[in-house]
């Protein structure tokens, strides 16, 4: 049967109930059977188009979302650089800490689930699922053409095994993750069923999605049996895309083309090459000499974005970032010293080291620092949660925070501290990795202009700077996040009392805990991550959120942009244009 071609007024219907969203959240209304099962619907994906800019009256036609998803050529090897790092550490998903890693296990290991550029769950290993109607219950059907890179089938023990190791907090780091699930059965070689203690609203997204999540990034037991878990962080064997070929510290890794993936119409090349390259001007040069075709890893420094705006033979991808950036200011140093933030806020007022802290936190003029360091690109950040979670993300707090930038209230704050017009307060360090050296500087400039206080920037290399951050071993450092694509990643991941990134390292006998801690934001957010209405989970992520801006967990910064820069010869397709990610398996050369 040949399809009818639409008619002009057919055209101009779909086209205006396509483009008829809000651009903050462009999958509001949208039915839930239209965003479920192992596809969106003809509905939802129209409207993704019109949101990326890419729907026209031709993708309407019979064929034309096809031919508008697939172009061009198979084979040759793409050339990357991996931004802000000398080195790419670990590639083991249970602990693996920074994007720069799951930008590439996410083109290596396949999880149940993994997220479209919408932010919402589409099938990977997983076919299909139902959910239980008191969402308690998921039973997933899994692909049964699914192969390891070593040659293994994947089934549903393979489930069980990712899930009993991840389990294990000294396997993943991630274990807490699965807290919420009660129990995982196998049904068939290909039907597991996963129980959960309490509805959980980021199940889909975060516990069993490839990248972001990680904690059920499907892992091969035979292979962690033979290799061990050293050499296997070096070089895992999943299911996805692409297999390691190789993986040498501090030299990079190479991906090569997996026969056996269960789509068969991907990878589109045979080959990626991924080199790490720490500093900015090595990174330009690499790029304008036409070494590298696409730039992935840590966010591009802010002043090279106009220069490879201006490149022709570029294309500079700007969305918005799934992340923030930080002045972290640690609790357990003079003068910001503050050993417990369980009391009210009024009463850490009058501490000297929290006054200290708010001043510091008032002081950061963020419109400023977002046209002088990051030339304009970006978004002046109040707490954790980012505004690529739409629906989440609070407009109002850059006026309701205790953080909004007032410099007469700073100084007021930190004579009250003992130390007025700066006067008497010892040199503060912060640490930055090079690539953002320029916000170091900017963000010191600032402080001094504010408050006559002197910071001296340290730059080093990307991986010491995060382990002297998980050690507690910083007074201040920048530093953040990206790939958060869910609340549970801005307040399990950053704000809890034991999430991951808080001092995990730290002696704990002299700082019982990390950066920060309070019982409210711990109660908050785990109620949130299993909240199932959206409208009173928005309640609960706003209130922790808040507490975390208020009581200075950090000195809130920045909300990044994602910048991917490619070559013009580089077809990266609309499909898979995921903020923070990098997925390679749609990808052409030209």
């Amino acid at each position: 049967m040949i399809d009818k071609p639409p008619t002009d007024a057919e055209l101009k219907a779909q086209l205006a109930e396509a483009h008829d969203f809000d651009p903050r959240d462009p999958l509001f209304g949208l039915r839930r059977d239209e965003l479920s099962g192992p596809r969106l619907s003809r509905r939802a994906t129209l409207r993704l188009l019109a949101a990326g800019g890419a729907l026209t009256a031709a993708s309407l036609a019979p064929g034309g979302l096809t031919k508008a998803l697939a172009q061009g050529k198979t084979g040759g090897t793409l050339n990357c650089a991996w931004a802000g790092v000398a080195e790419i550490v670990t590639l083991d998903p249970g602990q693996m800490t920074q994007v720069l890693q799951f930008q590439i296990t996410s083109n290596v290991l396949s999880g149940l689930t993994h997220i479209k550029p919408d932010l919402i769950a589409e099938g990977d290993l997983a076919e299909s699922w139902e959910i239980s109607e008191d969402g308690l219950v998921y039973t997933f059907k899994l692909r049964e053409n699914a192969t390891f890179h070593n040659g293994d089938a994947f089934t549903a023990d393979d489930v069980l095994y990712t899930f009993e190791r991840s389990s294990d907090p000294s396997k993943s780091i991630h274990s807490a993750n699965l807290a919420n699930v009660a129990s995982l059965e196998k049904l068939s070689d290909y039907e597991v069923k996963f129980t959960l203690k309490a509805p959980q609203a980021s199940f889909l997204t975060k516990t069993t999605e490839r990248a972001s999540g990680r904690v059920l990034s499907i892992v091969s037991k035979r292979a962690l049996e033979e290799m061990g878990d050293a050499a296997y962080g070096l070089a895992p064997v999943g299911t996805g895309p692409f297999k390691i070929a190789s993986h040498v510290l501090g030299q990079g890794v190479v991906l090569e083309k997996h026969a056996g993936y269960f789509d068969p119409e991907r990878p589109k090349l045979d080959k990626v090459v991924i080199q790490p390259v720490d500093g900015v001007e090595p990174l330009a040069a690499a790029v304008e000499a036409g070494d590298i075709h696409l730039v992935g890893g840590n966010p591009i420094a802010a002043q090279l974005i106009d220069r490879f705006k201006s490149n022709p033979d570029l294309i500079t991808d700007i969305k918005p970032g799934p992340g923030f950036q930080s002045v972290w200011l640690n609790p357990w140093v003079e003068p910001m010293r503050v050993e417990s933030f369980d009391k009210p806020l009024e009463e850490l007022k009058k501490e000297p080291g929290f006054m200290v802290r708010l001043a510091l936190a008032k002081a950061l003029d963020r419109d400023l620092f977002v046209k002088q360091a990051r030339f304009g690109y970006g978004l002046p950040a109040y707490g954790s949660v980012n505004a690529a979670m739409a629906y989440y993300y609070d407009d109002a707090i850059a006026q309701t925070s205790e953080q909004a930038y007032d410099p007469d209230g700073a100084k007021e704050l930190l004579a009250a501290a003992g130390y007025p017009n700066g006067e008497g307060f010892p040199e503060i360090s912060l640490h930055v990795r090079s690539s953002h050296k320029r916000d170091g500087l900017v963000v010191a400039n600032i402080l001094k202009q504010v408050l006559g206080i002197t910071v001296k920037v340290e730059v080093m290399e990307f991986t010491v700077q995060l382990e002297r951050f998980q050690a507690m071993d910083f007074q201040m450092t920048l530093t953040g996040s990206g790939g958060d694509y869910d609340p549970d990643d801005a307040l399990e991941d950053w704000m809890t009392t034991t999430c991951k990134f808080n001092g995990r390292t730290r002696d704990k006998e002299t700082m019982p805990f990390g950066y920060f801690s309070d019982p409210k934001v711990d109660e908050l957010s785990a109620k949130q991550s299993v909240t199932p209405d959206p409208e009173a989970r928005k309640g609960l992520v706003m209130e922790a959120n808040k507490i975390t801006s208020d009581k200075v967990t950090c000195g809130f910064l920045y909300h990044p942009v994602d910048v991917l820069v490619r070559a013009s010869t580089v077809d990266y397709p609309a499909e898979s244009r995921i903020p923070g990610l990098v997925d390679l398996d749609r990808v052409t050369l030209g």
